[in-house]
């Protein structure tokens, strides 16, 4: 049922039940192998199984890279460079989707690795500079610098001079990322990490959108609102860049490791910083949509949720403020492999939506792939979404063929 701006407007609503929108880009066979890879993901007991033999069959360096490419790979990433991705990138971009190349290696915690991270990301804003199809970039500071580095200044603890050295290192990485994202005038993330580094984290992106961010939106940071404190810290930063002049880059996740922070917070007895309940986080986000859209002259939001409800409401509220569709301040963003019902339908009205694509040598992205797999078989009816919409897009194109030509 339309709302009354809705009649007045013109504007369509979205159904994110729209299957033939959400999977037009994939043929009858890559559809299928899809639907049969999310009814495998659909089973708990296999994930955790074949995860673990997986890991096994890595570290024995047996031969099973072709089967992992063939399949979790290639749902859940680009491919292994830049290069690789390239069909992705087209794919997405036919159908006005942008893609977020996201460089996923984990785990290398050297220098040399550090500044092989940082000259990857370079390349991906150069990717980024020459169209129009990819319209951020994005990067972890936990790949330029070391955990214990960034937990060791959030604690405001006292730095060896190695240390410094070291942590003087990474504000210049992140620095040359930022300085060169502003000349090509490509926005960057800052994504969004661990509660005990967060602080360090925001402190160098507040540092770079005080540098980068006074003519336009380049720098943003992420908000994980499933911390209770966390759209307190929306409106206070936002209101610290009021008062210095520049712009706030906000983008907005419900988050990523609640089930870490907390049994960390119970181990060493502190506040758990997680909100009790969904529904608790389910508010803040949808209450931080608000605040964004009503202080849009100073905050650039990226939606970054598989949510449908906060996405739907997000269009909602556009609409009531008389915020075109295509607004340059406002964009959407799900991952590669998943919500194609969400990302697809919102580009199609018109909605600036973008896709991460992760990236990387098969072995350096398992740990995303793991995630993935976990993830989907964790979150409540997420696999159970994405395979039943697959599947009645199937029968849709079943009945399709089956159809006379009139019909069909």
């Amino acid at each position: 049922m339309l709302t009354s701006t809705q009649r007045a407007s013109g504007v369509k609503p979205i159904s994110f039940e729209d299957t033939s929108i959400a999977f037009a880009s994939q043929s009858d066979r890559k559809l299928r192998k899809t639907f049969w890879l999310f009814a495998l993901m659909n089973k708990g007991w296999l994930v955790k199984v074949g995860t673990f033999f997986i890991k096994i069959a890595l570290r024995l360096q047996l031969p099973i890279k072709k089967l992992i490419k063939g399949t979790i790979f290639e749902q859940f990433c680009g491919g292994e460079t830049i290069r690789d991705c390239e069909k992705t990138i087209q794919t997405l971009h036919t159908a006005h989707i942008g893609t977020i190349l996201d460089y996923s290696v984990e785990g290398e915690e050297n220098e040399k690795s550090f500044d092989d991270t940082v000259q990857e990301i370079l390349r991906t804003i150069e990717r980024a500079s020459e169209s129009t199809d990819i319209p951020f970039s994005v990067f972890k500071v936990t790949g330029l610098a070391t955990t214990d580095l960034l937990e060791k200044v959030q604690n405001g603890a006292s730095l060896t001079d190695q240390e410094q050295t070291a942590y003087e290192r990474l504000r210049q990485r992140v620095d040359q990322l930022c300085r060169r994202a502003y000349e090509r005038n490509v926005r960057i993330f800052f994504d969004a990490e661990e509660s005990w580094i967060q602080d360090t984290i925001d402190q160098l992106s507040y540092e770079m959108m005080d540098r980068y961010n006074h003519d336009r939106c380049i720098v943003y940071n992420t908000f994980q609102l499933y911390r209770w404190e966390s759209l307190d810290h929306l409106k206070k930063e936002t209101e610290v860049a009021r008062k210095k002049g520049y712009l706030l880059g906000a983008k907005l996740v419900r988050g990523a490791y609640i089930e870490k922070e907390r049994l960390r917070a119970h181990e060493e007895e502190y506040q758990d910083p997680i909100h009790l309940t969904k529904e608790d986080t389910d508010r803040d986000f949808n209450l931080a949509i608000d605040f964004c859209l009503e202080n849009r002259t100073i905050v650039s939001i990226c939606l970054g949720t598989h949510n449908e409800y906060s996405c739907q409401y997000c269009v909602q509220r556009m609409e009531e403020l008389g915020i075109a569709p295509g607004d340059s301040h406002i964009w959407f963003a799900q991952l590669l492999g998943m919500s194609d019902n969400i990302s697809f339908n919102l580009a199609s009205a018109g909605y600036n939506v973008a896709k991460y694509v992760p990236y990387g040598p098969v072995e350096s992205v398992m740990p995303y792939l793991f995630r993935r797999a976990e993830e989907n078989k964790s979150i409540a009816g997420q696999s159970s979404r994405e395979y039943l919409l697959i599947k009645d897009e199937l029968l849709r194109r079943k009945g399709c063929c089956l159809a006379p030509a009139n019909q069909a």
